[in-house]
């Protein structure tokens, strides 16, 4: 199958294991289409970067409506690069949908096992996780940069998915999307000293680059979080697509000097 979907001027991608159990509704978008204009241009989803709230909302009632999912039903978080995961529900249904006010505070991973409730989570390099447990129905989104890569924010999610919907984490599926590559992502010592302390095999996740800097491969440290949570690997995608060498598909915080707008994960129970 196709990985990207089309809906018009907008383009998704897509997890086809996710989408062959009928169980979801899910994407993530680029950042063409949409109302924003300059360093915005496109499809921006996120509030809190400076674009029009306006033009915010209406990139996302334009991004849920191609899903069929109600924008005002959205949850979100206000992401800090932490570990806080937050299980949501009916309850929750709208929190950060309108405004970032709203948004659930200091947290980077949405846990949900009620259908129609949309999760949302919002990037510009970071890594993008979406995890579906199809036997006990429920699923996650975990924003993983840096820090909540070397905070293992993914397995803590998984853990938390067993503990409150007895997810079996062999049988769950995962995908990680688009983010900033191997191929550009440029870290000083601090984070591979970071990484060092978190991972016995940080070394397998760097490559030399400029003077002073390593390289650094986030697709697979999520990966390996993944597979020290329980998950078969053949059940784990990885997009494999760098934002920072697609900028003109995705937005890219270092692409653009951190003036860009954000692509957003959208995953919904049917």
């Amino acid at each position: 199958m196709e990985p990207y979907t089309n809906f018009g001027d907008l383009k998704f991608y897509t997890f086809p294991h996710f989408s062959k159990t009928g169980l979801v509704t899910h994407g993530f978008t680029t950042r063409l289409g949409g109302k924003s204009t300059g360093p915005f241009a496109g499809l921006n989803t996120a509030f809190r970067v400076g674009d029009d709230i306006e033009n915010v909302r209406a990139n996302r009632a334009l991004a849920c409506t191609a899903l069929g999912i109600n924008p005002g039903h959205l949850v979100a978080g206000k992401q800090v690069h932490g570990d806080r995961i937050a299980v949501v529900g009916l309850q929750e249904r709208g929190r950060g949908a309108l405004s970032d006010e709203e948004s659930l505070p200091g947290t980077d991973a949405l846990i949900t096992g009620t259908p129609g409730v949309p999760l949302s989570s919002y990037y510009a390099d970071c890594v993008p996780v979406f995890l579906l447990d199809p036997v006990n129905k429920a699923v996650a989104l975990v924003h993983a940069g840096w820090k909540g890569t070397a905070l293992k924010i993914g397995r803590k999610t998984v853990q938390l998915m067993k503990s409150v919907f007895n997810t079996d984490p062999v049988r769950c599926l995962a995908g990680i999307g688009p983010a900033i590559g191997p191929c550009c992502y440029e870290v000083g010592m601090e984070v591979v000293e970071t990484f060092s302390k978190a991972f016995a095999f940080w070394a397998d996740l760097v490559r030399p680059a400029s003077p002073g800097k390593l390289r650094l491969n986030l697709w697979e440290a999520n990966r390996r979080v993944l597979l020290s949570a329980g998950l078969d690997d053949r059940n784990i995608s990885v997009a494999g697509t760098c934002t920072l060498c697609h900028n003109k598909l995705f937005f890219s915080y270092r692409a653009q000097n951190g003036i860009t707008g954000r692509m957003a994960s959208l995953l919904m129970l049917k």
